[in-house]
């Protein structure tokens, strides 16, 4: 089966859940929580779906399952951010603009990962605007939230996807499935249209039907976010020594998808 079959196949089982809408989302907004990421080959995405449908609802806006997003990272020019989180750093920030395009909504939004290994999230809502510099509002909000210095941040990498949103039936907690993952730095774009990034949010981590999925199918947690996977694939200067056994591990992944794809076909 390739790629294009994939979708329709993943797109056919995200129809199949019971709805959930935005505004019945508020309650499961975490924006103060604990997080676990994994990565998933796309071709064991459908059986996931199909088994953790019992369990859950998915996100529905405006007729879309499977809801597009654009999102502009900032960081300095010498990756302090990305540098932070390489070398495990905890008390750190990403910054950066996103574009939900569903909902025809953007925010300059704010991640913290304090030292107690809570995610923080704050945002401001902003117009439609992907902005290199911050504006002045943007800077306020960023020097009020962080000790970080707005002059010294820039927007240096555009990361497109599609997302599923999971929202647990009887337990507060959300599950984001990212697919068709596209990184894109000055000239250079490279998508990763064989892998999907899972994250499990919870109030505090403890038993889920997902993570029982995933355990099945021996897929292990990892923590390799999208911002850091985008400067590791776009800057091949950058160090990455924290991240390399994560980087095989999805390089493996991709493999094990391109023997299936050909084996499909």
């Amino acid at each position: 089966m390739n790629t294009e079959s994939l979708l329709d196949k993943i797109n056919e089982e995200a129809w199949l859940f019971e709805k959930i809408t935005l505004d019945q989302m508020d309650s499961v907004k975490l924006m103060d929580r604990m997080d676990v990421k994994y990565l998933i080959p796309l071709n064991l995405l459908p059986n996931v779906l199909q088994e953790a449908r019992p369990f859950y609802k998915l996100l529905e806006i405006n007729n879309e399952r499977l809801c597009s997003y654009e999102t502009l990272y900032y960081d300095t020019e010498d990756y302090q951010l990305y540098h932070s989180h390489q070398s495990g750093r905890l008390n750190r920030y990403k910054v950066r603009f996103r574009n939900y395009v569903g909902s025809n909504l953007s925010f300059f939004e704010i991640k913290h990962k304090n030292n107690k290994g809570r995610t923080l999230k704050t945002r401001i809502k902003q117009p439609n605007t992907f902005e290199e510099v911050l504006n002045k509002e943007k800077a306020d909000f960023l020097e009020k939230t962080t000790p970080l210095s707005a002059n010294e941040l820039k927007g240096n990498l555009m990361v497109n996807y599609k997302r599923m949103t999971l929202v647990n039936k009887t337990s507060k907690e959300r599950l984001t499935m990212d697919l068709d993952l596209t990184f894109i730095k000055d000239q250079n774009e490279v998508v990763y249209n064989q892998l999907v990034v899972a994250e499990v949010k919870q109030e505090r981590l403890g038993s889920s039907p997902i993570i029982d999925i995933f355990k099945k199918y021996h897929l292990r947690s990892g923590s390799i976010s999208k911002y850091c996977l985008g400067v590791m694939s776009t800057d091949q200067e950058v160090k990455h020594n924290r991240f390399k056994t994560k980087f095989l591990h999805l390089k493996k992944i991709i493999t094990q998808y391109d023997s299936f794809a050909r084996a499909s076909i």
